[in-house]
């Protein structure tokens, strides 16, 4: 059939010929010879051996990819190493946390430097052992033991 009379006829037509044609084939060939239908079974067989294989169509999952393409096919290189590039970000974050932890150590370091440079306080009285044993009491506990042992004095 050539292009034009394929768009005249539908689908149900279509199967209704080769319905029709199929039963006039087989009511034919009850009435055949044996020797004719051996030569047509002979011939059946050997254009079924020279057939091609039918290309059978199987599930295959099909994901989408990082570039949101559908991807059905054989794995390409970058598909195969695609758990180098979550491992690169994860470094390169690692070491960034690192950089940023020193610099704020850095930062506190300078703070804690420039507060001691402007305070009233010599920086040589913090190594002095005294006078951090002053800070951590307070000026208000000499005073009150002072209060208390001149209480306890006989007056």
């Amino acid at each position: 059939m050539n292009r034009m009379n394929e768009d005249l006829l539908d689908s149900t037509e279509v199967d209704q010929f080769g319905l029709a044609t199929a039963a006039l084939l087989r009511h034919g060939s009850k009435s055949l010879p044996a020797g004719i239908k051996d030569r047509l079974y002979a011939a059946r067989l050997k254009a079924l051996s020279v057939q091609k294989p039918e290309k059978i169509r199987a599930q295959q999952h099909v994901l989408a990819n990082s570039t949101g393409n559908w991807f059905s096919g054989p794995r390409s290189l970058w598909d195969n190493f695609s758990w180098v590039a979550p491992l690169v970000v994860l470094v390169f974050g690692l070491i960034g946390i690192a950089q940023w932890q020193q610099e704020s150590r850095i930062n506190d370091i300078a703070e804690l430097d420039a507060a001691l440079l402007t305070d009233d306080v010599p920086p040589d009285a913090y190594a002095d052992s005294g006078f951090m044993g002053f800070l951590k009491n307070g000026p208000l506990a000499d005073s009150d033991k002072d209060g208390l042992d001149s209480s306890k004095a006989p007056s």
